[in-house]
């Protein structure tokens, strides 16, 4: 099932999305017009350095006037692939690289007014590497042990939702590996 689209308006085109405005008919006959956000779609990373501690970054977010815990991300690239976004944001945002990835899903963060994607890793086998930080990325990293970062969770310490997302795909991944063994992925697509 999926809406009949009527038209579609440009209202505004930045540099990373557009608004646009749609005419849709539901499928319950009901025509209407909404305004989505057309993104490209971005990767995040939960990297672990060693067995238990995850590498968080406390980046400023002006749309809410604060610096805020979050995993490390970025937009995908014009023909960029999800896994190579996420190695380059890795190493900008973190000065780390790593030698191990493993696909964890994909979110999609708000799906009432937009089409984001955001494909989630786990990156392990940490390595120093040169941290290249945007113009406009005003970050502090930092070393946190895995059951703290979701503990600051719940106490609402992080309330971004790719964050809170991937930590508890992490952890749950973790815990897999537990059970069954870590199969880790060099390259994916």
């Amino acid at each position: 099932m999926s809406a009949k689209v009527n038209s579609k308006t440009t209202l505004y085109e930045g540099r990373i999305f557009k608004l646009l405005r749609e005419n849709v008919t539901l499928n319950n006959g009901v025509t209407v017009d909404l305004d989505i956000i057309h993104h490209p779609g971005a990767s995040a990373m939960v990297p672990m350095s060693g067995n238990d501690t995850v590498i968080l970054i406390k980046q400023y977010r002006h749309a809410v006037g604060d610096f805020i815990w979050e995993i490390p991300a970025g937009t995908l690239d014009p023909n960029e692939t999800p896994l190579e976004c996420a190695r380059r944001e890795l190493i900008e945002e973190t000065g780390f690289s790593a030698n191990t990835w493993q696909k964890l899903g994909e979110i999609t963060p708000v799906p009432g007014y937009s089409n984001e994607r955001i494909h989630m890793f786990l990156a392990a086998d940490l390595v120093p590497a040169r941290q290249d930080l945007d113009k406009d990325e005003v970050l502090d990293v930092h070393e946190v042990p895995l059951d703290e970062a979701v503990q600051m969770i719940h106490e609402g310490a992080i309330q971004d939702s790719k964050t809170i997302s991937g930590l508890f795909m992490a952890t749950h991944r973790l815990r897999e590996k537990e059970l069954r063994g870590f199969a880790p992925i060099g390259m994916l697509e």
